[in-house]
């Protein structure tokens, strides 16, 4: 018979376990060769332990929400060929049992008849007494006095009954609710949440942008763009550019602290905030200034099918320098984004709505949207964050600026 052990793949050094989260395959299963045949989590992204061969999944050694090292063997798989052999056999055995637990079945379940009168054996059947738990009743008087006690127990009971029906009803509706056991991902997000909070000195200033210059852009390259590149032109592509602007003007934007020092980033490497059925990742666009708007565009996509999927790679996820949050997508107006550490700063952009707006002395009903820049006053302070801020507002409203090096 010949085995192969499906292994847990190699980790990054960062990462020291993971969790087996669902075994797509049963005991029995046939298998090929690259069947996803297990998902494993770790605390920053869901890997797929293909399969290394064709076969039969004979043996599971980690059952689901075990936590595994790299290398270590998750499971078998019979070669098929053997297997084969084997299923006329394994088809008798299965029916030897069956039948022998059937016939065990019917053994246990036999039981003696005492010798009582008709009338007490109707007495026994309507008050359904099991006889097998009430070994003591032998004569038919033993019956009568049997049943005359249970009668009295009953109404004794009915109000001490009362309170605990209550309390198992209540422990019935609690049972109902759904307790699940949290992902890794959303355990890590949850602990870098804390942290942020617990060891930043993390405030937020807001600003406001009239969209409709880049509306504009939009609607009148937005085809031409399509055909040339292939893909839609979106709003994360202006964004990126823009923030990558601000980046340059204010270098303590794009550092983080280490200890007691600064580290001023040289390249510019932006996360973009991507949601996915498991939770919020942060992939990196690297060297977001060198990327064309297409390229952008494009990577971002990218992001976004390998999130769904479950492939991104814990290096696309590591990395990052500044984080651009879109929360508009879903509706957001405003908000308040957390810092992804070790970074010092967050952008959020919102939905666009459209405000009335006072333009000059007049009143007008422009597309605008909120600006959110969070970050932490131990390293950057009010001028520069508002400074910042307004930088970014001013390229999108006039995103020609960017050409000119305005």
């Amino acid at each position: 018979m010949t085995i192969t052990n499906i292994i847990v793949p190699d980790l990054p050094e960062s990462i020291t376990d993971a969790t087996v989260v669902i075994w797509h395959k049963k005991i029995g299963d046939q298998v090929f060769y690259d069947d996803n045949l297990v998902d494993i989590e770790t605390d920053k992204v869901m890997l797929a332990v293909p399969s290394p061969c064709n076969g039969i999944l004979s043996n599971i050694l980690e059952k689901t929400g075990t936590i595994v090292q790299s290398q270590q063997i998750l499971g078998c798989i019979e070669n098929i060929q053997e297997k084969k052999k084997d299923i006329f056999n394994n088809i008798k055995k299965d029916e030897k049992l069956s039948v022998k637990k059937e016939n065990n079945y019917i053994n246990n379940n036999i039981q003696p008849i005492p010798s009582f009168t008709p009338s007490i054996r109707r007495l026994i059947h309507s008050h359904k007494i099991n006889l097998d738990k009430t070994n003591d009743l032998i004569t038919n008087e033993d019956i009568k006095n049997y049943i005359k006690t249970k009668k009295n127990k009953k109404t004794i009971d009915i109000s001490n009954n009362t309170v605990s029906i209550i309390k198992k009803i209540k422990k019935n509706n609690i049972e109902l609710n759904n307790r699940v056991k949290m992902t890794r991902l959303r355990q890590k997000i949850s602990e870098r949440l804390l942290d942020t909070i617990h060891n930043t000195a993390m405030l937020t200033t807001f600003n406001e942008v009239n969209m409709k210059p880049i509306i504009l852009l939009r609607k009148k390259y937005g085809e031409d763009f399509k055909k040339k590149n292939g893909i839609r032109l979106g709003f994360m592509s202006f964004y990126v550019k823009a923030v990558v602007a601000a980046l340059k003007k204010f270098p303590e934007v794009n550092a983080s602290i280490d200890n007691k020092d600064i580290i001023y980033y040289k390249n510019f490497d932006i996360s973009i905030a991507i949601s996915t059925p498991r939770g919020l990742i942060t992939p990196v666009l690297r060297n977001a200034d060198t990327m064309s708007m297409s390229s952008i565009e494009k990577k971002i996509k990218e992001f976004s099918i390998k999130g769904l999927e479950k492939t991104i790679t814990i290096e696309e996820l590591t990395g990052g320098s500044f984080t651009i949050t879109n929360g508009g997508v879903f509706g957001s107006l405003m908000s308040t984004p957390i810092i992804n550490p070790p970074q010092t700063a967050i952008l959020g952009m919102h939905v666009i709505k459209d405000r009335p707006m006072a333009i000059d002395g007049k009143i007008k009903i422009l597309p605008m949207m909120y600006l959110a820049l969070s970050y932490d006053h131990r390293l950057i302070d009010g001028k520069e964050s508002v400074s910042f801020l307004l930088t970014i507002k001013n390229i999108l409203e006039d995103f020609t600026s960017l050409l000119i090096d305005m």
